[in-house]
C-alpha cells in the first residue's frame, strides 16, 4: 500500500478542525448510531411497561459492553499501531498487525463467551439479576454473549482498522449499518415474534453478525487500496506487545467502567428492581454525549498518531486541543438538555410512573459530569495514539478503579442511593488535574527531543 496524496494532505496539510472534522464526523454519527441500537433494546422492552425486563437488560449491559472492551484491546490498539506505522513509512508491516489482532482477538472472546455461558449462575447473581428478573437475564445474556459475542468484537474491531488508514467514512457506514438494522429488527423479534428480551438479544447478535459481513465486503472493494490483511499466513505474535501497550488502556478504561457499572447495579439492586431500571435506562441515556466524545477522539486518534510518527508534534497538538474544546462545548449542550427535559426523556422509555420520575432525577444528577468525563477521556486517547499505554493505563486505572469502585460503595454507605449517583462527578473532578499533569508532562518531554 502507498499512502495517496489526499491521505497525506489530510494527515499533513489540511487545516486542523477540517481534518479532524473529516474524520471525527463519520465516527461520531456512527457512534450515535451504536449508541442508538444500544438504547434500542432497552426502549423497546421499556415499551412493554415491564420494569423486571428492562432490570434484567440493564443487569447484562455491562458485561456485553465487556466485549467492547476486547475490541479496543486487539482493534484500537492495532489500529493505533497501523496510524504510526504509515506516519513513519512502515506500511508493510500492517498486514502482520490487522491479522493478529482479528484472529488473536475471535480465540480470547471465544473463550470469553464460552466462560460466560459455563459459569451464569454466579454471574447473573453477581450483576445482580433478582429471582423475578433471572429467567430474563440468563436469555439476553446467551444471545448476545455467548452466541453474538465472536461477532461483536469483530465488528468493533473492523471498524477500527478501517479507520487506522484514513477510512473513516466505510468505517461509519459499516457501524451505521449494525446500528440501523438492529433498530429495525428489535420490533420484529419483540413485539411480531412476542419473544420479549430475548427478542431483543437474537436481533443484536443478528445485528452484529450482518455487520460483519458488510464490512468483510468493504475490505474486498477496497483492495489495494489497504495494507490490512486477515490472511492466518501472516499471523505472527511479533508486534502483540506493541498492540497491547495501546490497547490495554483502551481495554482497561471499558473494562473498569464497566466494573463501576456492575457495581453500581449490584449495589442499586438492594433498593429493588424499579431503581435498577431506571440507572439502567439513565446509564444507557447517559452514553449519548459521552459516544460523541468517543466518536471524536477515534477520529482524531489516526492524526495524532500519524503526526507524532513524523514529528511534527505542533500539529499534533494543535488537534488535540481543538478536539478538547469541540468535546466541551458540545458536553454543555447535553447537559442543557438533559437537565430541561429529563422527564419526558424518560417518559419515552417506560411509561411506568415510579421507574420514570426516579431515573429523571438520576439524569439531572449524573449529565452534569460529562464535560469533565469528556476531557478527561480525550487526554487518555490522546496519549494513547502517541503509543504512551502506561501512562494512559494510569489515569484509567485511577478514575475507574482507585476511585470509582470505592468511591461508590463508601458513598452507598455514607449518603445512600444518591450518594451513588453523584460520584462520577467527584472522580472527575479528582482526575481532571491529574489527567492535564499528565499531558503537560509528556508534552515537555517530546520538547526536549
Amino acid at each position: 500500500m502507498i499512502i495517496g496524496e489526499s491521505d497525506k494532505y489530510l494527515f499533513e496539510q489540511m487545516s486542523v478542525p477540517k481534518a479532524v472534522m473529516t474524520l471525527a464526523i463519520p465516527t461520531i454519527i456512527s457512534q450515535v448510531v451504536t449508541m442508538i441500537y444500544n438504547l434500542a433494546d432497552t426502549f423497546f422492552i421499556g415499551q412493554l411497561g415491564n420494569p423486571g425486563m428492562v432490570a434484567a437488560v440493564s443487569s447484562v449491559s455491562p458485561w456485553f459492553n465487556l466485549l467492547t472492551a476486547l475490541s479496543n484491546l486487539f482493534g484500537l490498539g492495532a489500529s493505533s499501531l497501523i496510524s504510526r506505522f504509515m506516519g513513519a513509512g512502515r506500511t508493510g508491516d500492517i498486514k502482520y498487525v490487522s491479522s493478529f489482532s482479528i484472529w488473536a482477538g475471535v480465540v480470547v472472546t471465544a473463550l470469553f463467551s464460552i466462560l460466560s455461558y459455563l459459569f451464569r449462575e454466579p454471574l447473573l447473581a453477581f450483576l445482580g439479576a433478582s429471582a423475578d428478573t433471572y429467567a430474563y437475564a440468563e436469555s439476553y445474556l446467551f444471545w448476545v454473549v455467548c452466541i453474538g459475542g465472536i461477532p461483536t468484537m469483530v465488528s468493533l474491531a473492523l471498524g477500527h482498522l478501517l479507520r487506522s488508514e484514513g477510512h473513516a467514512r466505510q468505517s461509519s457506514t459499516g457501524m451505521m449499518f449494525g446500528g440501523i438494522l438492529n433498530v429495525l429488527l428489535d420490533p420484529v423479534f419483540i413485539f411480531i415474534f412476542g419473544m420479549g428480551v430475548a427478542g431483543a438479544a437474537i436481533a443484536t447478535m443478528l445485528s452484529n453478525a450482518l455487520s460483519v459481513v458488510f464490512f468483510a465486503v468493504t475490505y474486498l472493494r477496497l483492495g489495494d487500496k489497504t495494507a490490512v490483511s486477515f490472511s492466518p499466513r501472516v499471523f505472527t505474535f511479533r508486534f502483540m506487545g506493541d498492540v497491547f501497550s495501546v490497547g490495554l488502556a483502551s481495554a482497561l478504561a471499558t473494562a473498569l467502567g464497566n466494573a463501576s457499572n456492575m457495581t453500581m447495579v449490584h449495589l442499586a439492586s438492594a433498593y429493588g428492581d424499579i431503581t435498577v431500571a431506571a440507572y439502567g435506562i439513565v446509564k444507557r441515556i447517559d452514553q449519548l454525549p459521552l459516544n460523541v466524545s468517543m466518536g471524536l477522539c477515534q477520529g482524531f486518534m489516526p492524526l495524532v498518531g500519524y503526526n507524532y510518527a513524523s514529528g511534527d508534534y505542533k500539529r499534533m497538538r494543535s488537534i488535540s486541543v481543538f478536539s478538547w474544546v469541540a468535546a466541551m462545548i458540545m458536553s454543555l449542550c447535553f447537559v442543557l438538555i438533559f437537565e430541561v427535559f429529563s422527564p419526558m426523556i424518560l417518559r419515552l422509555f417506560i411509561r411506568e410512573d415510579a421507574t420514570s420520575t426516579l431515573g429523571a432525577m438520576f439524569l439531572r444528577i449524573a449529565c452534569i459530569a460529562v464535560p469533565f468525563t469528556s476531557i478527561n477521556f480525550l487526554i487518555s486517547y490522546t496519549l494513547q495514539a502517541m503509543g504512551k499505554g502506561l501512562q494512559s493505563a494510569i489515569l484509567t486505572s485511577c478514575r475507574q478503579g482507585l476511585l470509582n469502585i470505592p468511591l461508590l460503595i463508601i458513598m452507598d454507605v455514607i449518603i445512600g442511593l444518591y450518594g451513588m449517583i453523584w460520584t462520577q462527578l467527584v472522580v472527575e473532578l479528582i482526575m481532571l488535574p491529574v489527567s492535564l499533569g499528565m499531558y503537560v508532562h509528556t508534552f515537555k518531554q517530546l520538547g526536549r527531543k
